[in-house]
């Protein structure tokens, strides 16, 4: 079992609770879990290729978390990843033992929670690939509206051409097409960002960041990020 690592209230847990519930949702797999320096980085993949010849891009989630420290005066350091379904049910657990808060300023509401991680996984290709930490340059924003409506176009598209009981690589073929296609007027996005940023709860009423570096660009709201690693084959603009 890997190290512990302890959040600083619950809103924090809720918060990573409801991270995971909807990473569950779009791709019921494994998240990777990164932390040091007093704050834990939830990546979560929401669309990646399935080999070298899949178009998809590499669409992650990310959210992250302050850390309080441990027993031993310091905070919890590690990189692993872990199977969603696993850490949520130690988060419901955690959650439990909390009980009914009466309110926001409840005491127990601003206590920290210490979660044990469970076993690590070693299956999940795109954990392998890691979005640079700095050297980011911003870009124009993007008003929210616009990629909410690519998204549920791509969601309405992809449900009208894939037919009842279709295979998996049918699915497959049809979700590359439709969510490797840059959003309208956004040459260098894909809609399958729009994608993740709408169906992890990203969007909302202010406008989304952009940065970029390398092959990777970054959609920023205040209730998280998504991060993008175009194909070789977009590179040039």
């Amino acid at each position: 079992m890997s190290d512990p690592f302890t959040l600083v209230d619950v809103a924090s847990l809720d918060d990573l609770r409801v991270f995971l519930g909807r990473a569950a949702r779009v791709e019921d797999g494994s998240v990777r879990l990164i932390a040091g320096s007093g704050v834990l980085a939830a990546y979560a993949a929401v669309l990646y290729p399935a080999g070298l010849l899949d178009e998809t891009p590499t669409v992650l989630a990310l959210r992250t978390f302050a850390t309080a420290v441990d027993a031993d005066g310091a905070h919890a350091e590690f990189d692993v990843v872990v199977p969603i379904a696993s850490l949520a049910s130690r988060l419901e657990r955690a959650r439990d033992g909390i009980g009914q808060l009466v309110s926001d300023v409840d005491p127990a509401a601003r206590q920290s929670v210490r979660i044990s991680l469970p076993m690590a996984v070693a299956s999940a290709t795109w954990a392998a690939i890691s979005p640079p930490r700095g050297g980011w340059h911003a870009l124009p924003a993007i008003e929210a509206p616009l990629l909410e409506h690519a998204a549920r176009a791509g969601i309405d598209e992809i449900a009208g051409a894939v037919p009842e009981a279709a295979g998996e690589q049918i699915v497959r073929r049809v979700r590359t097409e439709v969510w490797g296609r840059p959003v309208p007027g956004l040459d260098h996005i894909p809609a399958g960002a729009a994608f993740a940023a709408l169906s992890m709860g990203f969007l909302g009423e202010d406008p989304v960041r952009v940065l970029e570096t390398g092959p990777w660009t970054r959609l920023t709201t205040t209730r998280g990020h998504v991060l993008v690693r175009r194909r070789a084959w977009t590179l040039a603009r």
